[in-house]
């Protein structure tokens, strides 16, 4: 039994949303109470305590769209590739990465993406892999490495058609064994889902194949229209919008998730919201490639669930909160929107994108739901409460606030230590492959 106290509660719950003297008992693996730290402590005694130094006390975060095949590439430069627009961006630096990305590589990339999460107060994680360099196993490195740290997370590989077809059969086979293996075993810190890439790298052949392999397992996570290259694609070679040729295709539905839709009409917006699809935004991501602003304040007034995630640009989700409502605020030209969106993309609706996967309620503090709790460091100088909690986490607070990060009901990060590793000698294996790895690209030693 645990017990997180002498902090301030904020429970993203109707009831009892914020306590000013609250604490969070945990045991097996759930929250048991939320409350008055007080009663609490002296009707349980016996548990472990978490000292949260005074700061909030909050549900841990879910990003619920990342690449871990692209955590060694900080800092990283390759020789001649100077992208003008997405195509090359995509072929110049992800494309070319993820060719050369070993299982060793790719145990590197997760446990380097999972301790920045960890760090950050991210306790769940939506994966979406690529490593054409070596694909069969590969999920089930990353599945290997989350269980090491305690990460929850939710995996699927890339399927397209980019590097031919024997590989993006390999591909279809790793989502495969991978979904059937998560079915079987059940386990609600690891789920499955069938991924595929852009929809300009994958023929309407490819996608029977990828309904065929899935078999009704679990739903499809895919990027579409991220760029405008899936617009001229289907145009051109299906007389279809993307959107449509997904429905054409039966990849639509209530455990499918569409990463950006940043090109999609008014009308596939409609098919979306009646399909019951699921939508993530990625703003830093998007802004960074330079991509376009996502209509999601429309999505969101047709009734479509949109979340966030990162796209791996950053791990910190309030450095993502934050560039949301910067760019919906910059695209709309009004300064008074996209308040009370910025935190159901954050809060809400990553939540409900969760519960389509995930037993235990995922980012809330209440009886039952899963013990994913982080400790803030803050000590606001001005007025808190619940009424202006959320201008304190969007204005206040930033991932590096993280002091302590529980998942599950253990304590993986305590007072910025990791309890979960050795830190120092993952970070000497992740820098020995990311070695490897920008030596491959780019022909020299680092």
């Amino acid at each position: 039994m645990l017990l997180v106290g002498n902090g301030q509660v904020v429970t993203r719950n109707e009831e009892n949303a914020f306590l000013p003297d609250g604490a969070v008992l945990i045991e097996d693996g759930r929250i048991a109470e939320v409350g008055d730290e007080q009663k609490i402590r002296e009707a349980h005694p016996e548990a472990d305590y978490v000292d949260a130094h005074g700061g909030l006390i909050m549900p841990g975060f879910i990003n619920a769209h990342t690449h871990i095949y692209s955590g060694l590439a900080r800092g990283l430069s390759i020789a001649g590739n100077n992208p003008t627009n997405f195509l090359e961006i995509l072929e110049g630096t992800w494309w070319a990465i993820d060719r050369q990305l070993t299982l060793a590589g790719i145990r590197a990339s997760a446990c380097a993406t999972i301790l920045d999460c960890i760090r950050n107060g991210v306790t769940t994680i939506f994966d979406h892999h690529a490593s054409f360099g070596e694909i069969p196993g590969s999920l089930f490195v990353i599945r290997d490495a989350a269980k090491e740290l305690g990460m929850r997370a939710c995996l699927c590989y890339e399927v397209s058609e980019r590097d031919g077809e024997e590989k993006c059969d390999q591909s279809i086979r790793e989502n495969a064994e991978f979904a059937r293996w998560a079915a079987k075993e059940n386990d609600d810190m690891i789920r499955a889902m069938f991924g595929g890439h852009a929809l300009f790298t994958i023929s309407d052949r490819t996608f029977q194949k990828m309904v065929e392999a899935n078999d009704g397992l679990t739903g499809f996570h895919i990027h579409v229209c991220e760029g405008m290259n899936d617009v001229y694609d289907s145009l051109e070679n299906y007389g279809c919008l993307p959107i449509e040729r997904l429905l054409y295709n039966h990849i639509l539905g209530e455990k499918t998730l569409l990463g950006h839709c940043i090109h999609v009409s008014p009308a596939e917006m409609d098919i979306i919201r009646e399909t019951g699809t699921m939508v993530v935004n990625n703003p830093g991501s998007n802004m960074n490639n330079a991509v376009g602003c996502a209509p999601v304040l429309p999505l969101l007034k047709k009734g479509v669930t949109v979340g966030m995630g990162t796209d791996a640009y950053t791990h910190d989700m309030l450095e993502s909160a934050k560039t949301f409502i910067l760019i919906q605020r910059h695209a709309a030209q009004k300064p008074n929107v996209a308040w009370d969106e910025t935190f159901r993309v954050l809060l809400a609706n990553n939540r409900k994108i969760a519960a389509e996967f995930f037993e235990k309620p995922l980012g809330v503090l209440a009886p039952g739901a899963a013990a994913d709790v982080v400790v803030m460091d803050y000590h606001p100088f001005t007025p808190i409460s619940a009424e202006n909690i959320d201008g304190h986490i969007l204005f206040g607070l930033e991932g590096k606030n993280c002091r302590t990060t529980i998942i599950n009901g253990k304590v993986l990060y305590k007072d910025r230590e990791f309890t979960c590793c050795d830190e120092e000698a993952l970070n000497a294996e992740i820098l020995s492959e990311s070695r490897k790895l920008w030596g491959a690209l780019n022909h020299r030693t680092y």
